[in-house]
């Protein structure tokens, strides 16, 4: 059931909003400028910073948006003289002891209290007390860094401990100018979702080891995409930069919004996980034991598809491809007569949470569920023992040591790879293949939904995706919108489907 809709008047425009709505919601909804330190929509109302003043026609003196409900042809201004006068000192008194050091911090260009600064335009403080000086660089753990100095003390980061989290890390301690976040006495930061409280800190407070001073924002690129670390899927924004005579690098993931997925938040280790998709690349083809060029090495492979026999050739495919490239796989699979297997032992125990982590590190599993394609051990066991020839896909095998290394070893294998493998002295073949970031497609994570990946990343030496290789195999088009007409058409689960249809928050799709 809809909720009922009022009608309220933000700075003379007329504004339709659901009855009970916050009125800081429907102002950034509506895009009104709102300044704001202490309010977040995952946190709450707190009401500590008073930054989002608002006249209200009928008070007597000015309301916080934050913690003020709407209500029928309610008149509000943003703007009007006397809330800027009253935005304006509340502002000087958070610089009050503030270092003012805007160049050299590393929130400079994200910093909410520049921006605010910049727009009031105070250049020049009437107070002229001395400032309060307070810790700077402050080891806390978990990567994390505090400078007390540039806090404003919203408490977003005690509120996420404890309502989010809750580990309740951190705390405010004294009183006055004198009042301080501090890690709480005794307590270690082991919480797994601590960074989260970087993101939150709408200054440069609270910074990341493992980006504080790597990289200046405005520098960056972003693209959306998806966290590869688990089965859920969480939404990522990839901030990455091509600096003279190098090549694009990620800097950074960040948690992208969205409200059925992974909400405002992702955990630590998927945020790190842009660190491999940095290292150990594999940008060169190989084959008869020497580096070769694309071509040639395609052309080689595809004297062995046609010659291959069948029974002694097996494909084992990664549970943590694009869609559409398993897609294309188990076409060849089936064209060739082909057995095709994604042992998916990908689950990892103890990683499940409350909030976003699974034990399931494979991020398409439900894909390969859907396409019928094996993934139990025994018979993986059966069909690696019966064959010669191994192809493998970006399978995690090829990276973690197992007690599948040493037979492995004994197969003649074709790797596509995204990333060196430790079995790469032992292959025949090496095809280099796009990674997630440097490509687009979709996933299927364990609630069932369907999701979008932009592609992120241009390398110099760019490296192809995988289905347009395997396209020049299978002589087939490599257009996607082609492609997901013959799924809707294979599949009923994707009736009515297409890429353009699949939103930035994905779809559900129906069983």
């Amino acid at each position: 059931m809809m909720s009922e809709e009022i009608t309220i008047f933000a700075d003379d425009k007329q504004i339709r909003a659901p009855k009970g709505s916050l009125l800081i919601e429907v102002l950034v909804k509506n895009h009104i400028s709102i300044p704001h330190f202490c309010y977040h929509p995952s946190l709450g109302v707190d009401g500590n910073c008073r930054m989002c003043m608002v006249e209200i026609e009928g008070q007597k003196r000015p309301q916080i948006a934050c913690d003020t409900t709407i209500s029928e042809g309610m008149k509000v201004s943003t703007t009007s003289e006397n809330i800027q006068k009253v935005k304006r000192g509340i502002l000087e008194l958070e610089l009050v002891n503030h270092p003012v050091d805007c160049p050299i911090c590393d929130q400079a260009g994200e910093c909410s209290l520049q921006d605010y600064y910049m727009e009031a335009g105070l250049y020049e403080s009437s107070v002229n007390t001395p400032k309060l000086n307070k810790a700077k660089h402050v080891d806390l753990g978990n990567d994390i860094v505090l400078d007390q100095e540039r806090c404003v003390l919203c408490t977003r980061c005690t509120r996420f401990t404890e309502k989010v989290s809750k580990t309740n890390e951190f705390g405010v301690v004294s009183r006055g100018d004198h009042s301080r976040i501090e890690k709480l006495p005794g307590i270690d930061i082991k919480n797994p979702y601590a960074l989260n409280v970087v993101d939150l800190c709408p200054v440069g407070a609270l910074t990341s080891k493992n980006f504080r001073f790597k990289q200046r924002v405005w520098f960056l690129q972003s693209a959306n995409s998806i966290c590869q670390t688990c089965s859920k899927g969480c939404n990522i924004t990839i901030d990455y930069n091509r600096e003279k005579y190098k090549d694009a690098q990620i800097y950074r993931f960040r948690p992208r919004v969205n409200e059925e997925v992974n909400g405002y938040f992702i955990c630590d280790e998927g945020r790190l996980s842009y660190n491999k998709e940095n290292q150990n690349r594999n940008y060169d083809a190989f084959f008869e034991d020497k580096i070769q060029d694309l071509t040639t090495t395609i052309n080689a492979f595809k004297t062995f598809i046609n010659t291959q026999d069948s029974d002694k050739t097996l494909i084992l495919v990664s549970p943590s491809l694009f869609l559409e490239d398993i897609y294309a796989i188990k076409k060849i699979a089936k064209d060739y007569n082909i057995a095709m297997q994604s042992y998916a032992d990908y689950y990892m125990d103890g990683t499940t949470d409350h909030f976003l982590k699974t034990k399931d590190r494979a991020s398409n599993r439900k894909t390969i569920e859907l396409f019928n394609i094996a993934t139990d051990e025994e018979s993986f066991k059966q069909s690696l023992a019966d064959c010669e020839n191994l192809i493998i896909f970006n399978h995690q095998l090829l990276y973690d040591k197992s007690e599948y290394s040493e037979i492995l070893k004994e197969k003649k294998l074709y790797l596509f790879t995204s990333h060196k493998s430790l079995f790469d002295l032992h292959a025949s073949t090496i095809v280099p293949i796009a990674s997630y970031s440097e490509s687009m497609g979709t996933m299927i994570n364990c609630d069932n939904r369907l999701q979008k990946l932009e592609q992120s990343i241009i390398k110099k030496k760019q490296v192809h995706n995988l289905r347009s290789l395997l396209a020049q195999i299978s002589f087939e088009s490599s257009d996607d919108d082609k492609l997901w007409l013959r799924l809707s058409e294979e599949y009923s689960i994707f009736a009515g489907i297409s890429l353009a249809s699949i939103s930035s928050q994905g779809l559900v799709l129906k069983q």
